[in-house]
C-alpha cells in the first residue's frame, strides 16, 4: 500500500480484464488443424505453444499489452485508492489532474488532460500503424 509497487500490483489485477478478451480471441483465431499437425509432427505442447501458438497470436497479445497499458494511464480510482497522492512515489498524471480541479486550477488540469490525450493518441496512432489492419490488404489478397 501507498508505493509504486502497491499500484502496480493493484492496477495489473483491475486490468486484467481489458488483456484477457483481446488475447483469447488471438489464440481462438488460429486454426485447430494447425496445432493436430504440430501434435502429429511430435511437438510437446509446451513446444507447439512457443512455436507456434505465440508467434501466430503475437498481434492479439501486443494489442491487449496496448490497450492494458492506455487504460492504466488514466487509472483514476485504482490509483487513488491504493497509492494515495504522495508527491515523487505515488502521484500520477490522473491524480494530478484531480488535484488540479481540486484546487480549482482548471488550466493547469486541461493541460495535464491535453498530454495524457496526445500520449493517447500517439499509442493508438502506433498500435494500429503496427498491429492494426487487414494483413490480407498488404499481400493483394482481399
Amino acid at each position: 500500500m501507498f508505493s509504486f509497487t502497491g499500484i502496480l500490483i493493484a492496477s495489473l489485477i483491475v486490468n486484467i480484464p481489458f488483456a484477457i478478451q483481446p488475447i483469447q480471441r488471438a489464440f481462438e483465431a488460429i486454426n485447430p488443424e494447425i496445432r493436430e499437425a504440430a501434435q502429429v509432427s511430435g511437438l510437446s505442447d509446451w513446444q507447439i505453444f512457443r512455436l507456434i501458438e505465440l508467434p501466430l497470436s503475437w498481434r492479439g497479445i501486443t494489442g491487449a499489452a496496448a490497450l492494458t497499458f492506455a487504460h492504466t494511464l488514466g487509472e483514476f480510482g485504482v490509483v487513488l485508492m491504493v497509492g494515495g497522492t504522495i508527491p515523487r512515489e505515488t502521484k500520477t498524471a490522473s491524480i494530478a489532474i484531480y488535484d488540479k480541479v481540486q484546487s480549482f486550477d482548471t488550466a493547469g488540469a486541461g493541460s495535464i488532460a491535453l498530454v495524457l490525450l496526445g500520449t493517447s493518441l500517439v499509442c493508438i496512432a502506433l498500435s494500429y500503424g503496427i498491429f492494426g489492419g487487414n494483413p490480407n490488404r498488404r499481400r493483394g489478397l482481399n
